[in-house]
């Protein structure tokens, strides 16, 4: 191991003063910033506001400061189709609603986790992972559907949001830590060879406890609503009394959940393999959650064929990652960093998963394309960040942007190849919790 000795600083100093431009980049860098100096404006002229396939929606959504944009993603591919089947561009889903029930499942999911690993030493990585897990927000597609399956859904004005469900730091700080002291209570009870019965009172227990705690946070679901709307032709519609899931079963009996894969592009894994992540299982007893990995053209294939089918197309990508929110441009060449500082910072999208550089942090939603003889120029994006940002809310990404930060994409089976098919028919491998699969 050496040092840095005073000449290797001379040297480096030596280095920086050689170029001029280097004072030049650092004035302009100081005065307004990193990512502002090194901005590009020339990709506006490929990211306009025009596409050759575009679905007809409405107002944009709004997750505020929580990490639930899997689930607004999710309803807003729900309420596409409630509004193309009911003539209701603008009908909205509580994301509240669903979010309750999925602080509910997942404590129940982690303290059935805390059970099973509960002869293993505290500092196990599957233990550590499960217990940096507890009380977390994010999530997926198909956990979302977990719970869409489980309590259907509700209106927007069933359930509102309130502060706690619009700024969710408070509650999953509240929950983690519970959770986690929970955690040594169970392991505790294993410990002295407490029987099943024993374990599943205990568990109970600290399940009304986690009840009462979203309660007091977000309010109780509602058990029944009245359906009541205004048709895009100013048609009222009124139907009393439903509970959630007989709004499911009713409207949506077409919406075939269990026809929908997760397709991704983790390329630090083997491709055309079908893989299970347990620690995202949010519902014990519902569907795995699973990811069949695929090359990105596949992709990109799958989700224009479902657009140009009419309906739209959750997508997992790293949304900070060259990305304005002014804009809303999308797009691999919008910050030249790497020109400001004199590098080359580029790396392949397997070793950014690899090293963690690479992750899926947002969940958004494909809403049109725009293709020049079958080439992607670009891509039309709903975003659930308000309508302040990017065009109304709407984001514009170019295809290369697509190709580096998109992890995966929730595409009907039809737009599969029959080999692909037959693949998220097939067996899952199992992955651990650590595993960066995007």
């Amino acid at each position: 191991m050496t040092v840095i000795s005073d000449q290797e600083i001379a040297d480096f100093s030596a280095d920086f003063n050689t170029n001029s431009k280097n004072q030049v980049a650092s004035r302009a860098a100081r005065r307004s910033g990193l990512l502002e100096a090194s901005f590009n404006d020339r990709v506006s002229e490929r990211l306009n506001h025009v596409f050759s396939t575009e679905l007809d929606v409405g107002g944009v959504t709004d997750q505020k400061h929580s990490g639930r944009c899997w689930e607004f993603a999710t309803l807003n591919v729900l309420r596409h189709y409630f509004g193309k089947q009911n003539k209701v561009k603008d009908f909205t889903f509580s994301q509240a609603y669903n979010f309750f029930w999925d602080k509910i499942e997942r404590a129940n999911a982690f303290y059935n986790a805390m059970i099973r690993l509960a002869d293993k030493p505290l500092n196990d990585r599957e233990v550590q992972s499960w217990l940096a897990f507890a009380g977390e927000d994010g999530g997926l597609w198909s956990m979302a559907i977990n719970l869409v399956k489980k309590y259907g859904v509700v209106p927007s004005y069933a359930m509102p949001e309130s502060f706690n469900s619009n700024n969710t730091t408070g509650l999953i700080d509240s929950l983690a830590r519970k959770e986690r002291k929970d955690a040594i209570a169970l392991r505790k009870l294993v410990s002295e060879g407490s029987s099943q019965d024993e374990l599943e009172k205990a568990k109970k227990h600290f399940l009304n406890e986690v009840y009462r705690m979203v309660s007091v946070a977000l309010g109780e679901p509602p058990k029944k609503f009245d359906l009541e709307y205004r048709d895009d032709d100013k048609k009222y519609h009124l139907e009393r009394d439903l509970t959630p899931r007989e709004f499911v079963q009713k409207y949506f009996k077409d919406f075939k959940f269990d026809d929908y894969v997760v397709l991704s592009n983790c390329p630090n894994h083997e491709f055309n393999k079908l893989y299970h992540m347990p620690l995202y299982d949010n519902v014990d007893g519902g569907d795995q959650i699973k990811f069949l990995n695929v090359p990105i053209e596949y992709l990109a294939q799958a989700a224009v064929a479902q657009l140009k089918s009419g309906d739209a197309v959750i997508f997992g990508n790293d949304v900070l990652k060259q990305m304005e929110r002014k804009t809303g441009y999308l797009d691999t060449d919008l910050y030249q960093t790497d020109k400001l500082f004199g590098v080359d910072t580029k790396m392949s999208k397997a070793d950014r998963l690899a090293t963690g550089e690479g992750f899926a942090t947002h969940d958004m939603t494909l809403v049109g394309v725009d293709e020049d003889h079958g080439h992607i120029r670009k891509w039309k994006v709903e975003n659930s960040w308000g309508d302040k940002y990017g065009h109304k809310g709407f984001y514009e990404m170019s295809q290369p942007w697509f190709e580096d930060y998109v992890y995966d994409v929730v595409v009907r089976k039809e737009f599969l190849t029959d080999e692909q098919v037959k693949l998220a028919e097939g067996p899952a491998i199992d992955l651990k919790p650590w595993d960066n699969i995007g």
